[in-house]
């Protein structure tokens, strides 16, 4: 599999997507600031957030060049070009729609569906998808993911993304996620930066202690 190179070496540095549901764009880059300096290289602003856009071109000018910023919670496919529009980079769904999925890759920007079946992972990976998001994850288990691995190619990287925590991050490695989506584990709205601080060193602490065995993006 391949994908966009500033995803596919972002992801290599650390293959964790904080997920900022939430964030405002007075806060956001002293947000983005606490997570570029804890190791994160892949950032996420859902556009279900105020003034997302916003936010996703600060994010952009303070840090894209440390980091690859993106969308999610992105539904359509004017909604990819908004997004590409203020210098994102990555676009990240909650489900499996083929014309998004061709308009980030047509865009240039990598391309992150959510999924919870076989069928709609193979046809997010049909459409070009650079990477797969099983999403909730907190529904599904990695005796499930490592299920799906056995069919899906073995060259897709599949994040677990929803209810992802320090304590289980070990548990869907093993089962073949070859990263994760982290969202109120890491940011809730009104956290503090010293509690952002420490739940980032957490979590990235946890991922490195992982037993890695999933495949990662090629350029």
């Amino acid at each position: 599999m391949t994908g966009p190179v500033e995803y596919v070496d972002a992801f290599a540095r650390c293959p964790l997507v904080a997920i900022l549901r939430g964030v405002k764009p007075d806060e956001v880059v002293a947000v983005g600031d606490v997570l570029v300096e804890a190791g994160f290289t892949l950032i996420e602003v859902p556009l279900n957030s105020p003034d997302p856009l916003d936010s996703i071109a600060r994010l952009v000018a303070a840090h894209g060049d440390r980091a690859v910023i993106g969308a999610g919670t992105v539904l359509t496919s004017a909604a990819v070009k908004q997004v590409a529009e203020c210098g994102g980079q990555m676009i990240v769904s909650p489900n499996t729609n083929p014309q998004v999925i061709a308009a980030a890759v047509a865009a240039g920007l990598a391309s992150l569906p959510g999924f919870f079946t076989p069928s709609e992972a193979f046809v997010a990976i049909e459409a070009g998808a650079h990477a797969l998001k099983l999403f909730p994850a907190e529904g599904a288990s990695p005796a499930m993911l490592k299920a799906m691995r056995a069919v899906l190619p073995a060259g897709y990287p599949v994040l677990a993304v929803g209810g992802i925590t320090p304590d289980t991050i070990d548990p869907w490695r093993r089962a073949g996620a070859a990263g994760f989506g982290l969202g109120s584990a890491l940011y809730t709205p009104g956290v503090s930066l010293d509690n952002l601080r420490a739940r980032a060193a957490a979590l990235i602490a946890a991922d490195r202690k992982s037993t890695r065995s999933a495949p990662l993006p090629q350029k």
